[in-house]
């Protein structure tokens, strides 16, 4: 931990828990606005958070406990000068979970801004999440819930007949319930074409010993560019500070990381941040979150699928438009005080991937039109931030370039669903 004698000294520490781009954009927002390096916390390290000007970086090993974790941080608060205020913040849900079930021990000696257990886990659930949408008049997609705790029940719901047209789509209420779940072809999100597939998946599921909620939804149409993403900040005095949405242009398809958009452009999108406001305000939320939609070409009705309880993986975004995602939580938390709500309405293409990988995906002539003057002119990537080196901008390419090869094997064009 540094001392307040660094030169760039805000005042105030940053540590960051977990590796890779959720935590990187996180640093970068930091040092961009305070020009200060926070401290990353990981078991396993990653290149990019080792090499970034953005951060210091804690390696655990791949072998350290919860516990671990939580005395590295005490000893880490023990470095501190006595007084001297610290924000401890995560971008990973496994690890959100951890910050919960330690609070007793670290809220002494850290700023916390995330919610509470309690809600954590009810907004976790996307059946749930879906509930409250209903109640407060906010649009969600069509959903049959499967509750594999009751398998053993009459009339249980698994094997019935599903009300829509294939494909559906499937997918986990709970991430964390899924997460030590293991079968062949498992994957984050399943595109089922035919009733025979969807029941071999439930019979998967069974025999993997899964006994969570498992949703099977309606397929909305529409490429990832029908998707959307809301960033939002809810101060602790029940403030929201923050909304910036962007429509996704195009997202990751591998199996393991679906539904990750790895292009996006800022913009005004009212109707969304208003329906988000109202939802945090409802559900009485602080902190950072993150919100996924998809909007219905048949209809132009807008579908929120669920919300992630922490700032997004690709929060740089928000950061490109000028609009530091450090400055809301800072002034919540560190000088306990609410600053004058921001909507972002800037547009700006933020994209990890080279643009004309963006460009051939897009089958919309006015939005491949509007993306080729932001590349000119508002193009933003993190790994491409200024004041970092040599390495990053040459890991800019090469992750580039990998990308295009895996586009190629998984997702070589463009689909009306986006599967």
């Amino acid at each position: 931990m540094r001392t307040p004698s660094t030169p760039t000294d805000p005042g105030f520490d940053v540590v960051v828990l977990g590796a890779g781009l959720n935590s990187l954009n996180l640093t970068i927002a930091f040092h961009q606005q305070y020009g200060m390096r926070c401290t990353t916390v990981v078991r396993i390290p990653v290149e990019m958070n080792a090499r970034t000007v953005s951060t210091d970086l804690v390696e655990l090993g791949a072998d350290a406990t919860d516990e671990d974790m939580r005395d590295a941080l005490l000893d880490l608060a023990a470095q501190r000068p006595e007084g001297r205020p610290a924000l401890l913040l995560t971008n990973a849900d496994s690890l959100i979970a951890f910050i919960n079930r330690f609070r007793d021990d670290l809220e002494p000696h850290y700023l916390l801004a995330q919610v509470p257990a309690e809600l954590l886990e009810r907004l976790a659930d996307k059946a749930e999440f879906a509930e409250l949408c209903e109640e407060l008049g906010i649009g969600t997609v069509p959903t049959v819930v499967v509750d594999f705790s009751r398998q053993e029940e009459d009339g249980w719901n698994g094997t019935a007949e599903l009300p829509w047209s294939y494909p559906v789509v499937g997918k986990a209420a709970n991430t964390a319930e899924y997460h030590d779940v293991h079968f062949p072809g498992k994957r984050k999100v399943f595109f089922l074409e035919t009733a025979a597939q969807q029941q071999e998946l439930v019979a998967d599921l069974r025999a993997a010993g899964f006994t969570g909620r498992f949703l099977f939804q309606e397929l909305i149409p529409g490429d990832d560019t029908a998707e959307r993403s809301i960033t939002a900040y809810r101060s602790s005095r029940g403030k929201v500070t923050l909304l910036c949405a962007a429509q996704v242009l195009l997202g990751e398809h591998t199996p393991e990381a679906l539904g990750r958009p790895a292009a996006m452009v800022t913009g005004d999108f009212p109707t969304l941040t208003d329906a988000a406001a109202r939802f945090l305000d409802a559900v009485d939320y602080v902190g950072f979150a993150n919100f996924d939609v998809k909007v219905d070409p048949r209809t132009g009705r807008e579908c929120f699928f669920e919300i992630n309880p922490r700032i997004g993986r690709n929060n740089y975004y928000v950061t490109a438009t000028g609009e530091s995602v450090a400055r809301h939580v800072v002034e919540d938390r560190v000088h306990g005080r609410d600053i004058t709500p921001v909507r972002v309405t800037e547009p700006v293409l933020y994209s990890i991937l080279p643009v004309p990988l963006v460009l051939r995906y897009l089958r919309d002539p006015v939005l491949r039109s509007r993306v080729k003057r932001l590349a000119r002119t508002r193009l933003a990537n993190p790994f491409r931030y200024g004041p970092e080196g040599l390495w990053m901008r040459a890991y800019a390419t090469v992750s580039g370039l990998n990308f295009v090869r895996k586009y190629r094997a998984v997702y070589p064009r463009p689909t009306d669903s986006g599967f």
